[in-house]
């Protein structure tokens, strides 16, 4: 599905409080896996080891690092919404609370919720905050949850 597009700052302040978007599935594979271990040194058995993993841990097969579900905020947000239209660039400016409460096994499908939580004017663009909620499909529990403040500059 198209991101929404938003289109004024008026609209944008009257969403405040409101989902304004929701990203299209994404399959966290085990190469993308593989490939953040590499990228960040960190290569837990947890995420790498298949046979390991199938035999010892309780998921039954690799997961994914929270962070690599962390990292892919920007790219889900960039399938659910779209505020290009008024500024020409966004900056990750921070996160507010970051929690894991499920894990993301090899293979699963993903998506994120954005429920707009605040939205300030700052010199030359606005602040804005995000409450993101990245489901698993399937899953009982969101894997993660956070608020995550995004600089939005003309």
């Amino acid at each position: 599905m198209p991101p929404k597009e938003i289109t004024s700052l008026e609209e944008l302040k009257n969403l405040v409080g409101q989902e304004v978007g929701l990203s299209d599935w994404f399959e966290v594979t085990q190469s993308r896996i593989n490939d953040f271990a590499e990228a960040t040194l960190d290569r837990q058995w947890i995420h790498l080891d298949v046979e390991r993993a199938r035999a010892e841990s309780p998921y039954g097969t690799t997961i994914a690092h929270g962070f690599l579900t962390l990292s892919l905020i920007s790219y889900l947000g960039s399938q659910a919404l779209s505020l290009r239209p008024l500024f020409r660039t966004g900056i990750n400016y921070g996160l507010n609370r970051v929690r894991f409460p499920a894990a993301v096994p090899a293979g699963a499908r993903i998506r994120a919720r954005f429920v707009l939580q605040s939205v300030e004017e700052i010199p030359g663009g606005i602040h804005v905050t995000w409450n993101v909620t990245v489901e698993v499909e399937g899953g009982q529990k969101p894997a993660l949850v956070a608020e995550w403040l995004v600089r939005y500059y003309s």
